[in-house]
């Protein structure tokens, strides 16, 4: 099956590569002591002179937080499928899943790049570290990384005021839906990814922590790929209580329906087939909040009803 380059984009959020750049940082006594600098996702140093004033994102996620930072203002170009804010349609797109344009990078000029590991080539980093570009890498596979990024983001454009604010406020809401659902009943769930081929989530992906947060419990935490290929099979066997399904759209995937032919699965005899916005629960931004907010009440759902 041919998948679109949004559908390509949702299964890479769902994969984890080790393509980090082997770029060395210079020992911290050859580091000008006014530069700013952060550490990024591979542990490499990312030293600027001044704040970053013309940003290159290459991917959707991360141009969305950056504008969580405040520097939203500083972007120049953005990959295709960035569609939030509503500004971010109006910057230069500079590539897409397949290709990322060097050249209109190049003829953007940008003083910093953020880069998403696990959606951009490790190939493609890697030319741009040679065009001479300082690169940071993106990485956020837990619920803090998030925080993490945002501030990271501010450090680098000068708005650490902002960031800092941003960071703190969605890591107070992430404990507040932690505490509320820290003694609830467990409900097993099977997130569902895609329906050909039949996929989900291992317990290493930040889908599995939001589904924890919540009081459930992914099936297939114990599954060693962070986003493996499964069978009909295996779902029955396991047996869960409910199956959460995002695909790649704010429409609910007519997909998720075709387990009510199996009747016998606990999730389909209390009637619990739900949805999840993709873009709340699949980007790796503040939005997870709207997402995890979402999941947790089909959660919540599904626990009332096996208890009736």
């Amino acid at each position: 099956m041919k998948h679109s380059y949004r559908n390509c984009l949702v299964l890479l959020s769902l994969c984890c590569l080790l393509c980090a750049c082997n770029e060395k940082a210079p020992l911290d006594g050859q580091l000008d002591p006014s530069a700013i600098r952060v550490v990024d996702f591979t542990g490499r140093t990312i030293s600027l002179a001044a704040p970053a004033r013309k940003i290159v994102a290459l991917a959707p996620n991360v141009v969305e937080n950056v504008f969580s930072a405040g520097a939203g203002d500083t972007l120049v170009g953005v990959m295709q499928y960035s569609d939030y804010p509503a500004a971010a349609k109006q910057i230069a797109i500079v590539g897409g899943y397949e290709k990322i344009n060097f050249e209109k990078i190049i003829e953007l000029n940008p003083d910093l790049i953020i880069a998403w590991q696990t959606g951009n080539s490790h190939s493609g980093i890697q030319r741009l570290v040679e065009l001479g570009y300082t690169v940071y890498i993106d990485q956020a596979d837990s619920l803090q990384d998030v925080a993490r990024s945002i501030r990271d983001i501010g450090v680098l454009t000068g708005h650490s005021e902002k960031s800092e604010s941003v960071a703190a406020a969605y890591l107070e809401q992430l404990n507040q839906v932690q505490e509320r659902y820290r003694n609830a009943a467990k409900v097993r769930t099977f997130y569902q990814v895609w329906n050909s081929p039949l996929q989900t989530i291992s317990g290493n992906h930040i889908i599995s922590d939001a589904i924890e947060i919540c009081g459930g419990s992914n099936i297939y935490a114990d599954e060693f790929a962070v986003a493996p290929i499964i069978n009909i099979e295996s779902v029955l066997q396991r047996d869960p209580d409910a199956i959460i399904a995002s695909g790649v759209s704010s429409a609910r995937p007519q997909w998720l329906d075709q387990w009510l032919q199996w009747d016998s699965l606990s999730a389909v005899k209390q009637g619990n087939l739900f949805f999840v916005n993709g873009d709340h629960i699949q980007r790796h931004t503040v939005r997870l909040l709207k997402g995890i907010n979402a999941m947790c009440e089909k959660l919540e759902l599904a626990r009332d009803r096996s208890h009736k």
